[in-house]
């Protein structure tokens, strides 16, 4: 049991903080900050950051897939939740206006291409 919870928090250690962007949502003005890699908010307090976020779908899913699961989803999701939210937030129109950290290292962890605002 050590040995796994060791192997747990080393992963999440090795995926904690791969930088921040900072989004814009053109069409309102809308400012949102999202965090890339491991979310340890998601570890300590579970579906409450999504839901203050206003995220609701993933607050919705991670507390009924937390039910079902008897807990272990919030082994899992502290993983995937910023991915989630970063996904979400470009799905509203959201663009990316600057980082603190290598652009082509977040979208490579990412797996996709991060919309940025032009400058026109």
């Amino acid at each position: 049991m050590l040995l796994l919870t060791l192997g747990y928090y080393y992963a999440a250690f090795k995926s904690s903080w791969k930088g921040k962007l900072f989004f814009k949502n053109p069409h309102n003005g809308k400012l949102r900050e999202a965090p890339i890699g491991f979310s340890w908010t998601t570890h300590f307090f579970w579906f409450f950051p999504a839901l203050f976020r206003g995220h609701w779908l993933a607050s919705l899913v991670m507390l009924f897939i937390g039910f079902v699961t008897g807990g272990l989803a919030w082994l899992v999701f502290p993983f995937l939740y910023n991915k989630f939210y970063v996904k979400n937030l470009i799905k509203e129109g959201f663009v990316a206006i600057t980082t603190d950290a290598n652009m082509a290292a977040i979208e490579t962890y990412l797996g996709y291409e991060v919309p940025m605002l032009s400058a026109d």
